[in-house]
């Protein structure tokens, strides 16, 4: 009998627990800031090359892809 009320006890600490988080990530979902608006794919690759990730010629072939597109 002891150990059924200690599962019992148990289970229902973890149901409260997973609760209060799921309410307090609901909260923290609904006070977020509006997301800014997304980068153009040329903005992003402005920084990129900006950052050194990709080389000049990198650039300059994606570059003209985009504004192909």
């Amino acid at each position: 009998m002891g150990l059924i009320l200690i599962i019992v006890v148990a289970a229902l600490a973890v149901w409260l627990l997973t609760q209060h988080h799921d309410t307090e990530r609901a909260a923290s979902v609904k006070a977020a800031p509006a997301v800014a608006p997304a980068e153009t794919a040329l903005e992003q690759l402005r920084k990129r090359y900006a950052r050194g990730e990709i080389t000049r010629n990198e650039f300059e072939e994606r570059k003209q892809a985009l504004e192909v597109h």
